[in-house]
């Protein structure tokens, strides 16, 4: 059996989450065994919160969930690819469909390159900083 590399980043492994259907990268979280299971569990992609330091389901305060349709883990084992279908209209908790909306320029800068999918301040009903 494989045993995914836990240990070496202190518990926790980068979770890149694609959009199956289009390839599209949404955004990276961060799981610990017990996400992982719990991921297992429901089908739903469950993260670590580093912030809040508990478990979360993407989705929880707005309904866009992750349905995992396949987890593949990389060679050093410690990182893990969930590949999803996403039910709504983005990811992103600044209301965009991936978390990756921003090309990094030459001088520096960031530009904005997408259009926000939904209203984040409705969705989720809390202010969030950019």
């Amino acid at each position: 059996m494989t045993e995914i590399d836990f240990a070496k980043a202190g518990g926790l492994v980068p979770a890149i989450v694609q959009d199956q259907q289009t390839g599209d990268v949404l955004m990276l979280g961060f799981m610990n065994q017990e996400s992982l299971a719990e991921t297992r569990r429901t089908g739903e992609a469950v993260f670590f919160s580093r912030s809040r330091n508990k478990l979360w389901r993407k989705g929880e305060s707005s309904g866009h969930v992750l349905r995992v349709r396949e987890l593949l883990v990389d060679c050093d084992l410690d990182t893990i690819l969930v590949r999803v279908e996403p039910a709504g209209p983005g990811v992103c908790h600044l209301g965009y469909r991936s978390c990756f909306f921003r090309q990094l320029k030459e001088d520096g800068s960031a530009a904005v390159i997408a259009e926000p999918t939904f209203l984040a301040e409705e969705t989720y009903k809390q202010d969030r900083k950019p």
